[in-house]
């Protein structure tokens, strides 16, 4: 499998002589829903995984949970569990545990295999202070005037490989903790351990006072004690190349003496209905709300399938009713072509897999062997869903019709044969409230 590397800018293939591969995706912050935007990164390691399984590799993912620490580049906003847990009244713990759980939720409606495990931040502190100790003693980090500890960011040469941007060329305040109080030796440098100060809540002891984990350490220490000190894919969204990656591989690479990560891969950015996802444009989209309109959210799923993983996607309720129509066909296609579970490969499917996760080809490859004459398409579909994850022999759901939806059905032809449309609009309001579809034709009218 050959993927896009951000930073040697080029496609670089995965396998490695044990057959086997590492991979740390960063997780989400649990002190709220997270939405599609958030979904579709964490689908990126997913497919990541399934292709590699597909040829027979061994896959190991490490996907954490941020369940403390900053949390941001702005070294004087609130952290947000903390945050959160005062709106909501109850403890910052309980605030994780419960956004955590509702995670794991949203991943398993959309068919996002479990990681091999889910570290959490809070319960990696030590580990944490372990590789802030060791930065310490080979020189990559230092206690500054407001007790915080920071990594000494011109000592690490190598700064800005991943997004290009050099230390030389940082301007102070941009994109990462800026205070201008002296503490720090370097503008650009940045907290592994900050002091607590007035924080009474989630804060440790530690070597050098009572404090909490900076934003990016959890993600080096984690990686590098799970993975045996290398990532053969490390995985994120485009928005954390800069500074939380640049800095992760700062650490990690101190720490070790040499590069830690061989395949950055970065998911692009995800719009809705043309505009960026967020709270203030009031166009935030959860799976909940996916399933609250009736679609079935691998719909969602297809959708992130039919645009590359490195393309700007702009999603859209047209788009999401369109998956989700296309999932009801193939569902009753691979019904009507049989009950088998052979699976049979199919050469170009698995060329656009393996070219950089080229989903859109296969998926354009299954439309032309649905209207094919071949004899073996459930099998061929039942091969590409091995890394499409939508369920596409699930069998499909029958209703037994209510005496009160025969009957509306009955009045509803009648009403049309007798061209009394008024009373037919109406009658197909009440059989849709009551959960049918209805269709007209020059055959008359059917239903699902």
């Amino acid at each position: 499998m050959n993927l896009y590397d951000t930073q040697s800018r080029q496609l670089k293939e995965t396998a490695n002589s044990k057959g086997d591969l590492s991979m740390y995706c960063c997780g989400p912050t649990v002190y709220r829903d997270a939405h599609v935007g958030n979904l579709r990164t964490f689908m990126l390691a997913d497919l990541i995984s399934r292709v590699a399984g597909l040829s027979g590799v061994k896959v190991t993912l490490i996907q954490n949970i941020t369940d403390v620490g900053h949390m941001s580049e702005d070294f004087a906003e609130d952290d947000k569990v903390l945050s959160q847990a005062s709106i909501e009244k109850i403890s910052p713990f309980e605030i994780a545990r419960k956004y955590e759980e509702k995670f794991h939720q949203d991943l398993s409606l959309l068919n996002i295999a479990k990681a091999a495990a889910y570290p959490r931040a809070s319960e990696s502190i030590e580990l944490m202070q372990s590789m802030i100790t060791d930065l310490m003693h080979k020189g990559f980090a230092y206690v500054g005037g407001d007790k915080t500890v920071y990594f000494d960011s011109q000592k690490f040469a190598g700064y800005g490989d991943i997004s290009g941007n050099k230390l030389d060329s940082l301007k102070p305040g941009h994109r990462y903790e800026y205070h201008n109080d002296g503490a720090k030796k370097f503008h650009a440098d940045w907290a592994l351990w900050k002091t607590a100060g007035e924080r009474s809540e989630m804060i440790w002891d530690s070597p050098w006072g009572p404090g909490f984990p900076g934003w990016h350490i959890e993600c080096s220490a984690m990686s590098m004690e799970m993975l045996d000190k290398h990532v053969d894919v490390h995985v994120g969204g485009i928005d954390l190349r800069f500074p939380h990656h640049e800095n992760e591989r700062a650490q990690s690479n101190a720490v070790i003496g040499h590069e830690a990560v061989d395949l950055w891969v970065h998911g692009e950015h995800l719009l809705f209905e043309g505009k960026k996802m967020s709270k203030s444009s009031g166009n935030v989209v959860l799976v909940s709300d996916i399933i609250a309109r009736g679609i079935d959210p691998l719909a969602l799923r297809l959708c992130f399938l039919e645009n590359r993983y490195r393309s700007q996607m702009d999603l859209t309720w047209n788009s999401i009713n369109a998956a989700h129509e296309t999932l009801k066909r193939w569902r009753t296609k691979m019904s009507e072509w049989g009950q088998s579970s052979e699976i049979a490969s199919d050469p170009e499917i698995e060329a656009a897999f393996n070219n950089d996760l080229d989903t859109p080809k296969a998926i354009l490859r299954l439309r032309e062997i649905e209207k094919s004459e071949v004899e073996n398409k459930r099998a061929l579909f039942m091969y590409a869903d091995q890394v499409l994850g939508l369920d596409l022999d699930r069998p499909l759901a029958v209703r037994e019709l209510t005496e009160q939806m025969k009957t509306l059905l009955n009045d509803r032809a009648q009403a049309r044969s007798e061209k009394r449309w008024g009373d037919s609009d109406a009658l197909r309001i009440q059989l849709e409230d009551l959960g049918l579809q209805i269709k007209d034709t020059s055959e008359g009218q059917s239903w699902s």
